[in-house]
């Protein structure tokens, strides 16, 4: 796909502490310089609903089932609130995860059945006429599969011991956060498998690098699909 009037969406995937935010404020920056009109959002999260929502998931304990329904029930707020709308303007949508993130930490990491978390995905993500185009009623995505899912994912893919040492110190952990190193290895595999499934779809970035070498990798992926332009635009990191 060529820069158009279409939308784009994208979301970033890693476990915590592989630098995804850094980089998408840079992605986010190289859209606008190129005329783009960038929403930026979150999951859980990315509405006043689904930012409650993401406190008790974050927060409460609660079994993977509950954990899961909270979830979904706040990407579907997310989705008919903020991403359906932004991509009928045309516009780019740059999300901090979204569903892959479900299948690795409730499924791989909590050890969730991945057939509900699928049943979940095709009642949430139903298109249900979300992505019309502004003006009329025709599909911006006409394939039979109507489940509204990213463009493109990028999976910031680095160790869960790494990544627990660049965040030691740094904040007051959340539930997840303060799992032991095992529970992000089974969400690492997690990812790992959802690009074995879907790999027309993810990009896997090595996030071992240095943060410049990073974001080299990630910007070289837009340019190559010819959603951004080749020659590089100045840093902002």
């Amino acid at each position: 796909m060529t820069k158009s009037l279409s939308g784009l969406f994208i979301s970033f995937e890693g476990i915590d502490g592989a630098g995804k935010s850094t980089h998408i404020a840079g992605l986010a920056a190289a859209f606008s310089d190129e005329g783009r009109a960038v929403t930026l959002s979150r999951e859980p999260g990315g509405t006043p609903l689904a930012e409650k929502l993401r406190a008790l998931v974050l927060d409460d304990a609660m079994d993977p089932l509950t954990e899961s329904l909270l979830i979904f029930a706040a990407r579907r707020d997310h989705l008919v609130s903020v991403i359906a709308p932004a991509l009928r303007r045309g516009d780019v949508v740059l999300c901090d995860r979204f569903t892959d993130a479900t299948f690795a930490y409730q499924g791989a990491g909590r050890g969730f059945d991945l057939k509900v978390l699928a049943t979940l995905e095709q009642w949430v993500q139903s298109d249900e006429g979300l992505l019309g185009d502004p003006a009329g009623n025709q599909p911006m995505k006409p394939e039979v599969n109507t489940v509204i899912e990213p463009h493109l994912t990028v999976w910031f893919d680095l160790a869960p011991e790494e990544a627990a040492l660049r965040l030691a110190g740094t904040r007051i952990p959340d539930k997840f956060e303060s799992q032991p190193i095992e529970f992000f290895r089974r969400v690492a595999r997690g990812y790992a498998d959802r690009l074995q499934n879907h790999p027309e779809r993810f990009a896997r970035i090595d996030a071992f690098q240095n943060r410049e070498a990073v974001w080299q990798d990630v910007r070289q992926v837009f340019v190559e699909k010819g959603w951004l332009e080749g020659a590089t635009c100045h840093e902002r990191h």
